[in-house]
């Protein structure tokens, strides 16, 4: 695992940015701490920050080029078949001179070009240059694990895993009217966007090539699925395949050659794939992030039931709440564009203490999504059967509108859910997930910018890019369609730039058995009832694996990584939202806000009804922050 960037130059005009590439590579310096290393010639160059993991030798290193040096790579993440790619590769007659992944993809890409994308499993973002050629391919894996950001102009493209690095090349920082737009409503921003104008992200499963004539963008790969397709195959087999597909993936990602550890957080995902991981490696040490002063939220118990039942040597961080609060100026201050999921923090801590002990970490991310774990996914399937109780609720809906809501209680959150429950079945299909994937409405958000601001708005673009998000989601949709939208959507562009930004804080690897793309076009196979059925969330891995995990596990509220967001904002950080990022001072200075709007915002959260409204000073916080750094 690295971080790359690099430039390609049109022009007399795009070389000049060759100067900037040491620069660019080292702000990369937390993904690769430990080697650097560049090249260019006179139209490309090519940076590199290594985290070694396979074959820490200098033979490992990047950029990498072969023996005639016409070929290059700088390459981030990991391919785990590529010992039987390199037997194939060795019956040609190929030799080579080290035991890394790079090596081995170099010579398929110099072999077979883009074709050998779908051979490939693993999760990465390469460029690779033919000097020869005069042409570059940039790439990033099927579902989106790695990042890879790029700004293509009439002088050069530029690409780099994070914003941070393409800053140092000198780029203009012009914001996306669109980008802001979504943000506010998501707290995140979706590829192909980012936060300013010119700079994009490749989407999962993408390419980019060019030379020095033409360029272009295609997708290699999108996850099958069939929504008119009925699975024929008894369930009793399709669990037996399940566990068979996830105990070969979690093989796969447990070689290295540095000390590796799991995720544990006493849910069902990370149990599974800890479960699965002590099977293969006996002397497997597991973390797991307890919360001292949220005791609703600590599943450590949970967490350290498994460990005993399956083995491993288990390390508990514990947590206060001032612990987090220590650590969330480090967490705004890394932050290279605007992401305001919270339980970044939760990860940034646990990734940060897990590195003390290991370098390479497996987690469960990827399940909620592919087998319907989340409440919403429940929420929907509620609306989708119909029903007496979905009727009701609906018909309440005045009565949730006036009912105090707020995520910090246990009813003030009932509420708020029936309340967002009631308002969604009366949305199309295509509206209704776009509203729950968000915590604030376009109106809403728009209502928060200057008249200045939202003039720079061409809503026609806004509206065409949410469509192409939400274009599996028909006007009649199912469940399956809506898990196909998160795979696209949530997932890549939250759920996965939140670990790989906070776990790459800390040099610390992380790989996801569940996102294995085989295990992906598995979960598009299946059928409704075999992942909700009769309020069970993610039923067939649940049932797949229920011998091999305590029975407390099963049935209990879900819960996740949360923090204690609405206290903070209140409290700790008031000084810092009233006097200082949220100030009418600055809000005034800055031209981007409607001052009302704030001002009605930060008043709600001092309400005893504040509703969702700690999130959405959250993503102003996180946005104001980032605005002060940056621009």
């Amino acid at each position: 695992m690295c971080g790359i960037t690099g430039i390609y130059a049109f022009n007399m005009i795009g070389r000049v940015g060759m100067i900037h590439l040491a620069k660019a590579t080292e702000a990369l310096n937390s993904r690769g701490p430990d080697f650097q290393n560049t090249f260019h010639d006179n139209s490309v160059g090519l940076g590199h920050r290594r985290l070694s993991i396979l074959d820490p030798t200098p033979e490992g290193h990047q950029p990498m080029s072969d023996e005639t040096g016409r070929y290059r790579i700088v390459f981030n993440g990991e391919i785990y078949n590529f010992r039987e790619l390199r037997r194939e590769l060795e019956m040609t007659g190929q030799t080579f001179h080290s035991n890394s992944d790079t090596e081995v993809l170099l010579q398929l890409l110099i072999r077979e070009g883009k074709d050998c994308l779908s051979r490939l499993n693993g999760f990465f973002a390469f460029a690779f240059y033919d000097s020869q050629e005069g042409s570059l391919l940039l790439a990033r894996d099927r579902m989106g694990i790695k990042p890879l950001y790029y700004l293509l102009d009439q002088d050069r493209l530029l690409f780099a895993s994070e914003m941070k690095s393409l800053l140092h090349y000198g780029i203009g920082k012009d914001l996306d009217p669109t980008a802001l737009l979504t943000y506010f409503q998501l707290n995140y921003i979706p590829a192909p966007l980012s936060i300013f104008q010119d700079v994009k992200k490749l989407r999962p499963g993408e390419y980019l090539e060019l030379d020095r004539e033409s360029y272009e963008i295609k997708t290699w790969y999108q996850v099958p699925y069939d929504r008119n397709r009925s699975n024929s195959t008894a369930y009793d087999e399709l669990k037996n395949e399940l566990a068979e597909l996830l105990e070969k993936s979690v093989q796969k990602r447990l070689v290295s050659d540095v000390p590796l550890g799991s995720f544990l957080s006493g849910g069902i995902d990370s149990s599974v794939i800890a479960a699965l991981a002590a099977r293969h490696k006996p002397d497997l040490h597991t973390f797991s992030i307890g919360y001292r002063d949220e005791k609703f939220f600590d599943e450590t118990a949970y967490a350290r039931e498994v460990s005993k039942k399956i083995g491993t040597s288990h390390h508990v961080f514990e947590l206060s709440n001032r612990d987090l609060f220590d650590h969330l100026y480090q967490v705004l201050d890394y932050t290279d564009e605007p992401f305001a999921d919270s339980s970044a923090l939760a990860v940034y801590i646990l990734s940060k203490e897990t590195r003390k002990h290991a370098t390479v970490a497996l987690s469960g991310d990827g399940a909620d999504e592919l087998f319907a774990g989340y409440n919403k996914h429940a929420a929907f399937q509620r609306i989708l059967q119909g029903g007496s109780k979905a009727s009701l609720v609906k018909a309440l809906g005045p009565l949730w509108s006036i009912l105090p809501k707020s995520r910090n209680g246990r009813l003030t959150n009932k509420f708020r859910q029936l309340d967002r429950f009631s308002r969604g079945m009366k949305l199309s299909s295509k509206e209704r997930y776009w509203r729950w994937a968000g915590f604030a409405g376009e109106n809403d958000v728009r209502a928060m910018f200057t008249p200045e601001q939202r003039e720079k708005l061409n809503m026609s673009t806004y509206f065409q890019q949410k469509e192409e998000w939400l274009t599996a989601i028909p006007s009649r949709e199912t469940l399956n369609d809506l898990l196909y939208t998160d795979v696209r959507l949530v997932l890549p562009d939250d759920m996965l730039t939140k670990v790989d930004r906070m776990s790459m804080a800390h040099g610390l690897e992380v790989r996801v058995p569940f996102l294995d793309h085989e295990i992906a076009e598995f979960a598009f196979r299946l059928d409704t009832p075999f992942k909700i059925n009769e309020g069970i969330r993610k039923r067939i891995l649940q049932d797949a694996f229920r011998d091999m995990l305590p029975a407390s596990l099963y049935n209990r509220p879900k819960k996740g990584f949360e923090v204690p967001l609405l206290g903070w904002l209140r409290k700790d950080l008031n000084g810092l939202i009233n006097d200082d990022l949220l100030s009418d001072s600055f809000i005034k200075e800055q031209g981007i806000f409607d001052l009302s709007q704030i001002r009605r915002i930060r008043k709600q959260l001092q309400s005893s009804n504040p509703g969702d409204s700690h999130a959405r000073i959250w993503a102003l916080v996180v946005f104001q922050w980032w605005y002060r750094k940056y621009l």
